[in-house]
């Protein structure tokens, strides 16, 4: 499969199960997390990314994302199975 499979170059989002995924949510999310575990992030920027991965968390959940990868640092590890709701 390839990304044009699932999201065509003129599609910008898709739903599943009523949660909207929009292109680059992965891409952004790993941005994200990689300010957060950088250790001269400052508290106010990681307080930004973090509300940034909180919305992406849904998205990620809803492909199936942490089902297939771990993430390799222990703290963002933490911090996402702590704001992951079942």
């Amino acid at each position: 499969m390839r990304a044009q499979d699932i999201l065509p170059d003129y599609v910008d989002q898709a739903d599943l199960g009523g949660i909207t995924i929009r292109k680059g949510t992965v891409a952004a999310f790993l941005a994200n997390a990689r300010v957060w575990i950088d250790p001269a992030t400052s508290a106010t920027a990681r307080i930004e990314v973090e509300t940034h991965m909180l919305e992406s968390l849904p998205a990620l959940r809803a492909t199936g994302l942490f089902e297939v990868l771990d993430i390799r640092d222990t703290a963002l590890r933490a911090w996402v199975a702590t704001n992951t709701k079942d």
